[in-house]
């Protein structure tokens, strides 16, 4: 594929290398050979863009020049994505259903579905055209999903949840499992509360390997459309996630959690039961949060503060002995 085809692909001005040029693929910075395309988003990668072998290198529209040949763009990142795109194609499958598969006769699968090894659907499930499921993925009784769904290996989807369109679970995604819910008795000891909510996921989610999502003790947990979900994330019912929102790896919500669209939570936040995070918030990782969030508040720490506030505490972190040692200096002196 020529240079300039793929410029006009990812929405890029070539600058410093020739249109014609023929690009056979794509490859880290380091790794990249003549004929290949690669990337840098960040400016302190300024020395190896200036020596990769690539033929050229996708680079904000602010990078430095260099010698190299570039690909500017207003978005470099979503740029490389496309770029990626272009020369990789995941596999595909051909519908059809194989002879181990397991489907209730009540349930109903739409057109062209791909349905691999010891797949189980019970009684009642909804699945729409085009689907994918990979070898013992388990669709419980009751299940509705829309047009597009793939789910890996080792997928479940429990009983009565609902799934919108193009929606992509990867290997060993739980939706649906009991929420935690025990009322100690008079005995001290502790009585499942029953679960007898659902969940449901709108459309265009990601949600990635090892996640979690509980169903609620009565009423939803819901996922918004477009939300990204890590993995390893575990969500507590009745949580209710907005559109758009990224949950990095590790990131455990406690229940009824709320979240608005467009927030980022990085790895290994936690979040207490019954606080509400606002729209395009930002929690840094490792952060704690027992309280409420406005939108468009940074947070980080555990109690998370705000982000500008815990880097300044973390500037004194160091300091504390030095600064304990003069207070008690001072307190002999009096």
């Amino acid at each position: 594929m020529k240079l300039s085809q793929i410029a006009d692909a990812i929405g890029a001005k070539i600058e410093n290398a020739d249109p014609a040029a023929e690009i056979t693929g794509v490859s880290g910075i380091d790794q990249a050979a003549p004929g290949q395309l690669t990337f840098v988003h960040n400016p302190k990668y300024a020395t190896a863009a200036k020596t990769t072998r690539a033929t050229a290198v996708i680079v904000d529209e602010k990078f430095p020049a260099i010698s190299t040949g570039m690909l500017r763009t207003s978005n470099p990142y979503l740029a490389w994505a496309k770029a990626v795109e272009l020369f990789y194609q995941a596999p595909r499958y051909t519908p059809g259903i194989h002879p181990t598969a397991v489907i209730h006769p009540k349930s109903r699968i739409g057109k062209n579905a791909h349905l691999g090894p010891y797949v189980t659907i019970d009684e009642d499930v909804e699945i729409g055209d085009h689907a994918v499921l990979l070898a013992h993925v388990a669709i419980y009784r009751g299940v509705k999903i829309g047009h597009n769904f793939f789910a890996h290996t080792h997928s479940v989807v429990r009983e009565f949840c609902q799934i919108g369109d193009n929606v992509l679970l990867q290997n060993a995604v739980i939706i649906g499992s009991d929420g935690f819910g025990f009322a100690k008795n008079d005995s001290g000891h502790w009585h499942k509360i029953v679960q007898s909510g659902n969940v449901v996921i709108a459309s265009d989610v990601e949600i990635q390997a090892g996640t979690c999502i509980d169903r609620a003790n009565v009423g939803q947990t819901s996922i918004g459309r477009g939300t990204k979900i890590d993995n390893l994330v575990h969500i507590g019912h009745a949580c209710t996630i907005g559109e758009d929102t990224l949950l990095c790896a590790q990131v455990g919500l406690a229940g009824t959690t709320e979240i608005g669209n467009k927030a980022i939570l990085a790895g290994q936040v936690g979040v207490a039961g019954h606080v509400k995070i606002g729209d395009g918030a930002i929690a840094i990782a490792q952060s704690g949060i027992p309280q409420d969030v406005p939108a468009g508040a940074m947070v980080s720490g555990a109690p998370a503060i705000d982000h500008k506030l815990w880097l300044k505490c973390c500037a004194i972190y160091p300091k504390l002995p030095e600064i304990a040692r003069a207070v008690r200096k001072l307190s002999e002196q009096r």
